[in-house]
């Protein structure tokens, strides 16, 4: 017996009336219920702007009379910088409320750590005692940390600076650099040293490229080598330069590793562009990419004879994604990405494989609406470990050497969100444990091993370079 169709049709048509008007009367109830703006700030703006209003200290509206133009970045957002619009997420009376919090907040005195220490200094972990042990103070936003055999700390600033720093001393600015794109979460960004360094000297940098052929302010993420000699940077080579370059000026990845087999990995961002680029070969963004060290392509990477792909890609479907190592003993690629507001990422990485943004997700987007229904789909990968909320993955080491030997082969984490690096224990293909260390320490911004076997971590606003020191 066949149903009748305009009953059927009448009743679809009343059951969505009703549930239209049930949402319509929740939406209503919402803009009465203003929600407390100090709840609203953490739970949409923390995680980008910190806990304390960070990233506020020096913001020119700061002296402007009124909340006009604080309001205006609110509710339109500002597209160019990554911020979206929070338009259809606050009311009037909150977004109000929110841009006066924001105004009058007093950001957080950051000039001195504040771990959760005991009264001797010691932190106490579950396998280690350590002691934590400033070592550089007086910069910015420190990015890049990369030893010389010579003993000097050689540190980027992202505001795009290159410094080295010895015997307490950090010095002038060192000449020779590209020109370079800073501004927003873009400017200079990693270091790595050759793994033959002591032979050829060769230095890695990856930066924010400025396009100096355009006549608008564009740019895209590039990679570059040069040797150091005295204060200058010679023998500069591009190895890499990313397509298409926008005016965006975030989410530029991008972590430099070597494997010890002539590559070089590194993660190019998605730029602000997540339903164009990332799923698509035709350009660099939402990428891991692989070259050999002098620049060429290896002639097994995966999409090399793939005709339209561009061939440095060695995975695909990111996102942001900061930090990129090899394991020590396996020689397999980790990295750690940023996911949007919840959903960031441990992966695997593996040649050819889609990582799946933004089709899957376990974070929805900043204003709280949903990005993606699905969190996983056939002949995408799976994280190995996610994080929600996010803590806002950036650096990442593994633990090498005997000074940490109870973490030894553990992943470093370093969280710009909480204040504090992960621990994370990794068996096989498998997250197995975390821990959070040195909780509270400040916006964690990268976490490498130094030669001596130290962990020494970049923090930013103000920025510092602080290390873990183990109590025997």
């Amino acid at each position: 017996m066949k149903p009748n169709l305009t009953f059927v049709r009448m009743s679809v048509l009343l059951i969505a009336i009703l549930f239209l008007g049930a949402l319509s009367c929740k939406n209503l109830t919402r803009s009465k219920q203003n929600r407390t703006a100090s709840a609203n700030y953490l739970n949409f703006c923390a995680g980008c702007h910190g806990d304390n209003l960070e990233k506020f200290a020096a913001g020119k509206w700061m002296e402007e009379k009124g909340t006009g133009s604080i309001e205006k970045s609110i509710k339109e957002g500002i597209t160019s910088m990554g911020m979206p619009s929070f338009a259809n997420t606050f009311n009037s009376g909150e977004l109000k409320e929110l841009a006066l919090y924001v105004k009058n907040g007093i950001p957080a005195d950051r000039t001195q750590l504040k771990p959760a220490l005991t009264a001797d200094g010691i932190v106490t972990s579950e396998v280690h005692k350590f002691l934590i042990d400033t070592v550089v103070t007086g910069l910015e936003v420190p990015w890049g940390l990369a030893f010389l055999p010579d003993g000097r700390l050689l540190l980027s600033e992202r505001k795009g600076t290159l410094h080295t720093f010895s015997n307490g001393v950090l010095s002038a600015p060192i000449k020779g650099l590209p020109p370079i794109m800073a501004g927003g979460q873009g400017g200079l960004l990693d270091l790595a040293l050759h793994p033959d360094y002591n032979e050829n000297g060769w230095i890695y940098i990856s930066y924010s490229a400025l396009d100096t052929t355009s006549s608008e302010r564009i740019g895209s993420t590039g990679v570059m080598r040069a040797r150091l000699q005295g204060d200058r940077l010679t023998d500069q080579q591009l190895l890499f330069t990313g397509t298409p370059a926008t005016n965006r000026s975030h989410h530029w990845g991008c972590k430099l590793a070597f494997d010890g087999k002539g590559h070089l990995f590194f993660g190019v961002g998605e730029r602000g562009q997540h339903f164009d680029f990332p799923q698509a070969l035709d350009n660099t963004n939402g990428k891991i990419h692989r070259i050999n060290d002098d620049g060429s392509i290896p002639a097994d990477n995966p999409f090399i004879n793939r005709p339209g792909a561009i061939p440095s890609i060695y995975s695909w479907g990111h996102r942001n994604p900061q930090g990129n190592m090899v394991h020590p003993l396996t020689g397999e690629l980790w990295e750690t990405e940023h996911g949007p507001m919840g959903g960031d990422e441990i992966n695997l990485i593996r040649p050819g494989l889609n990582y799946g943004w933004p089709e899957v997700s376990y974070g929805i987007n900043y204003d709280g609406t949903i990005l993606t229904e699905d969190s996983a789909r056939t002949g995408m990968e799976q994280p190995k470990y996610q994080w929600t909320p996010s803590i806002a993955p950036c650096g990442m080491t593994f633990v090498t050497g005997s000074r940490f030997k109870n973490w030894q082969n553990n992943i470093l984490v370093g969280s710009l969100r909480f204040d504090y690096v992960e621990r994370v224990v990794v068996e096989g293909d498998r997250v197995v444990h975390t821990e959070k260390l040195a909780e509270g320490i400040g916006r964690v911004r990268n976490v490498v091993m130094g030669p001596d076997g130290l962990v020494y971590i970049g923090l930013e606003e103000p920025g510092m370079i602080v290390r873990l020191v183990p109590v025997e």
